[in-house]
């Protein structure tokens, strides 16, 4: 396992600040702030909100990911003088100087971000964020947040529902680098499906970064690249803990190789004597980490080769690992080496074969892991890759970032397309929750009313739902937000991967089996107060007055 580096956090916000500087954002963004500015507009007090519409890979829940960077970006938001020079190049020449100035002195002191805690259970239409400062400044904030918030939520959604496939007993190994949509994407989707559930990646980078476990053996093309035992090179082993002369190892596995053959009743001339040399040279390379890819060829004949390889370390004292299926039928074939295995542990009288793990890779989706829980298999750890980090079910989650309230007023965009309709004013989230321990609902209330409280009757309005309220008595209430940056400064300590997902893990422990089904689950309500619910159908009502100032004098 990589370790993290001490000085991981000072890694991660130079990171941010190289990977998310202040112009990776939309170009109106620049120019509403502008506007803002020369209408005088821009010290406004705002709020805006970040949330999804709609739960994605059709599933009843997602995950909340990205906050860390998010902080980390607010924290060291300011713009160079090279990015202002850019700017001015690009806006109209018409352009107030005074604004590239402002510009220049701009940051997120005036900033205060509360947020639902990195990990927790999300659902549709929930407020993940509130974004409260300048005017001009939170709108400047909007595209990098949403960048930061949109695929990390996605793909640690994705890795979930994927450690929900699995089940508890099995590994999960991310490998999904060389697919990934750029380094950048890479390295996002290996960070976010450990946090989802994922045990192991192959990103070395990842576990650099983020502490990671890190694991891999070898390709087909380390495989193939063998053709003779003469390229083995060195030819001998120290056995383990021994001070004795180094064994020649290629002998003691041609010993073993006849004998595996007598055992199985396979035939000798079909073994490649490529391969044989293959996992020599690599078991020599490593003998406490033996695991190859046995398919390059034939399941049957890579099967031969590894169990007389591991033989042969056994006798020396090492432990082998196992192997790794990349092809056909993992199922089936998973359980003729299991079977092999047991052969062989019984027949050398070796126990260590009993323990022997098996991988399987081979284009691995939510769907296939699910198969594999249906048939009899003996796969101890799945690899995935392309399935996972493209998200290829749902590539987008898609975020957005809406205005709330400006100068104390709330605000409501109003659409022809009731999806897009926004909810109005500042606003507290509770989670309410059952006897069991279940969250049930989660509510949103004006910042100002007060909470809910458990063993109280509560009455709601569900989203989605018409105007008809229903009532409920949680057992418990818990309020989901709290502040994460205020003045500048992160208020809250900033958690690693291993904690935001510990966080997960727990979050969706919580969650009922009905919403957390793959496949048709229930849908989890969502609702507004009363006096939100009023305020909607207040701004709604005189939104189609609003054509009124045209008939005044």
């Amino acid at each position: 396992m990589a370790a993290p580096r001490g000085d991981t956090c000072g890694l991660l916000e130079r990171s941010v600040r190289a990977r998310v500087p202040p112009l990776l954002t939309d170009l109106y963004q620049f120019t509403m702030a502008y506007a803002y500015w020369r209408a005088g507009r821009h010290q406004e007090p705002a709020v805006f909100e970040l949330f999804f519409r709609d739960n994605p890979f059709g599933g009843g829940f997602s995950l909340f990911a990205g906050l860390h960077d998010c902080l980390l970006f607010l924290r060291g938001f300011r713009f160079a003088e090279d990015d202002v020079e850019f700017l001015r190049s690009v806006l109209p020449p018409t352009t107030d100087p005074g604004f590239f100035q402002f510009l220049r002195e701009l940051d997120c002191s005036g900033v205060t971000l509360r947020s639902v805690p990195e990990g927790t259970v999300v659902f549709a239409r929930v407020p993940l964020m509130e974004v409260e400062g300048p005017l001009a400044v939170v709108q400047l904030l909007e595209t990098s947040l949403l960048c930061l918030t949109n695929y990390a939520s996605l793909v640690c959604s994705n890795a979930a529902r994927f450690r929900l496939a699995a089940g508890s007993g099995r590994q999960l190994l991310e490998m999904g680098l060389r697919r990934a949509q750029g380094p950048d994407g890479g390295l996002t989707a290996s960070r976010y499906s450990h946090i989802g559930g994922f045990d192991l990646t192959s990103n070395v980078q990842a576990g650099f970064l983020f502490g990671i476990p890190v694991a891999g053996t070898m390709a087909h093309s380390y495989v193939t690249s063998f053709t003779s035992l003469e390229q083995v090179c060195p030819q001998t082993l120290v056995a383990a803990n021994s001070d004795l002369a180094p064994v020649d190892v290629i002998s003691l596995t041609k010993g073993y190789l006849r004998r595996v053959c007598e055992l199985l009743g396979a035939e000798p001339g079909k073994i490649r004597e490529g391969e044989l040399a293959a996992f020599l040279s690599y078991a020599i390379a490593y003998p406490c980490n033996f695991l190859p890819v046995i398919d390059s060829y034939s399941v049957s004949c890579g099967l031969l080769n590894f169990c007389a390889v591991a033989l042969s370390l056994c006798q020396l004292g090492y432990k082998p690992l196992g192997v790794r299926l990349d092809s056909g039928d993992l199922c089936r074939q998973s359980l003729e080496v299991r079977r092999v295995f047991r052969l062989c542990s019984k027949h050398f009288s070796i126990a260590d074969f009993d323990s022997l793990i098996i991988v399987g890779t081979n284009n691995i989706s939510e769907k296939s892991i699910a198969e594999l829980n249906s048939k009899e298999n003996e796969i101890s750890v799945v690899g995935v890759g392309t399935h996972l980090v493209t998200c290829t079910e749902q590539p987008s989650l898609g975020c957005v970032y809406k205005l709330v309230e400006v100068g104390g007023r709330p605000k409501m965009k109003i659409s022809e397309d009731p999806e897009k309709s926004t909810i109005p004013g500042r606003k507290a989230l509770y989670r309410l929750i059952d006897a069991e321990g279940h969250p049930f609902l989660d509510l949103l209330s004006l910042e100002a009313e007060p909470p809910p409280e458990a063993g109280r009757q509560l009455k709601y309005f569900p989203l989605g739902c018409g105007d008809s309220p229903a009532s409920v008595t949680p057992a418990q209430v818990s309020c989901l937000r709290q502040e994460v940056f205020l003045k500048g400064q992160v208020t809250q300590p900033l958690c690693s991967a291993a904690k935001t997902r510990a966080k997960v893990q727990s979050s969706l422990q919580t969650l009922h089996p009905r919403h957390k089904r793959l496949q048709e689950p229930d849908s989890y309500t969502v609702a507004l107060s009363e006096r939100l619910h009023s305020l909607v159908l207040e701004l709604q009502k005189s939104c189609s007055n609003d054509s009124s100032f045209l008939l005044a004098n």
